[in-house]
């Protein structure tokens, strides 16, 4: 389908740049309102828009929620009240990641100028060939996560509505959803329009730190490339390979200056998901296990899965980055420097001083992001469930 063609790769013969893999993502920022006109006035038609889901998704969806606590508590049966209550944590952590996301965006951009400058450098067909695949699997991997993230959405709206109770049991002081088939519809369309805005939102914020890394890793598979040719043709001078080598060096710091641009504002997402990812899973698979039925367990299992997709894929690529950092260390180690000039095997002895410091991120500068931080956290989610079961409190909400 040409809709979803960038899910593969394209040929070598079309030129594309790493700022390609963003495709899907700039045009999702776009239908959420993120990216403006820079002058004239649709940017003021624009920036109105840019406030609407903001307004719902960020201020009024996470006082609903606490409003009708409130007001609505004894209405609510178990399996309702932690299928609102899993959901209301997280649009909290939402709020916090998409507002953090949305004021940073600058930074994005400015990592994208600087992955213009690494895309000069690519030097062969296979150069290029890693980036065209590279494009294809961030834009294909924006699309799985978009699939799952709107069936959520989707199967939560349907399995609620058509059981009679709104899908998130939202304040809405505007509709008593009590009072009838059409009333009730009315109040699920609205939660269901303004839980895509959140959902959105969220996507955005949780999917550009796997997308960038990924983008960082194929940048340092092609520079390992470029190491291991190193001094290997023998029509070049001194000289030339002198340059060669002070061009990798330049690469390396430049994948540094990216990771340098983007780190302020992954610290931060992903210390907010950090926090929450124990106690939403926890209250999740509670429901799951005690009082969900097939439905209702279907749209929790996917509401599984957006946590899940929040940091597991993103910590797994750190991890990555971190080994892709000490295989270049090997590399350069490895290249041909045994009979180079003494000014060769100074720039090298520096270059492999530099790389054996792995690019590392700290979430909120207390947590590393690696998978084994993010099982820890994950594992909260297991405590509250043995608490449940040996307090037997899902039998006393029955």
């Amino acid at each position: 389908m040409v809709l979803f063609e960038l899910i593969n790769p394209a040929p070598l013969t079309q030129s594309v740049k790493s700022r390609e893999a963003n495709i899907y993502f700039h045009r999702a920022m776009w239908l959420i309102g993120w990216t403006p006109p820079k002058e004239g006035v649709l940017r003021y038609v624009y920036l109105f828009w840019t406030c609407v889901p903001f307004v719902f998704g960020v201020f009024y969806l996470p006082l609903g929620f606490v409003i009708s606590y409130v007001k609505e508590f004894k209405n609510f049966s178990p399996g309702e009240f932690l299928t609102s209550l899993q959901v209301c944590i997280n649009v909290y952590g939402s709020s916090v990641k998409s507002t953090i996301t949305y004021l940073f965006i600058w930074r994005l951009r400015k990592t994208e100028q600087l992955l213009d400058t690494l895309d000069k450098r690519l030097q062969t067909e296979s150069d290029r060939q890693k980036i065209h695949d590279m494009v294809a699997r961030c834009n294909y991997a924006f699309l799985i996560y978009t699939f799952i993230y709107c069936n959520y959405a989707a199967s939560t709206f349907l399995s609620y509505t058509l059981s009679g109770r709104p899908p998130w049991s939202v304040y809405n002081p505007f509709i008593e959803w009590r009072n009838g088939l059409g009333s009730l519809w009315i109040q699920a369309i609205f939660e269901y329009i303004i839980m895509s805005f959140v959902v959105l939102q969220d996507q955005l914020a949780d999917i550009y730190p796997l997308m960038y890394t990924m983008i960082f890793r194929a940048h340092m598979d092609v520079l390992k490339d470029h190491v291991r040719t190193l001094r290997t043709d023998p029509d070049k001078s001194e000289a030339e390979n002198y340059q060669d080598l002070v061009n990798c060096v330049i690469d390396h710091k430049t994948i540094l200056r990216c990771c340098d641009m983007i780190r302020p504002i992954i610290t931060r997402t992903i210390f907010v998901q950090f926090t929450l990812i124990g106690s939403v899973l926890g209250l999740t698979l509670i429901n799951v296990f005690f009082f969900s039925n097939f439905w209702k367990g279907v749209a929790s299992f996917l509401f599984v899965l957006t946590i899940l997709l929040q940091t597991f894929p993103f910590c797994y690529t750190c991890n990555l980055l971190i080994d892709d950092a000490e295989d270049l260390a090997n590399t350069i180690f490895q290249s041909n420097w045994v009979d180079a000039e003494p000014r060769y095997k100074a720039t090298l002895v520096y270059f492999l001083h530099n790389v054996q410091h792995p690019t590392m991120f700290i979430a909120g500068g207390i947590f590393p992001i690696c998978m084994s931080t993010n099982i820890s956290v994950a594992k909260f989610a297991f405590s509250i469930i043995t608490i449940v079961r040996q307090m037997n409190l899902a039998e006393q909400f029955q």
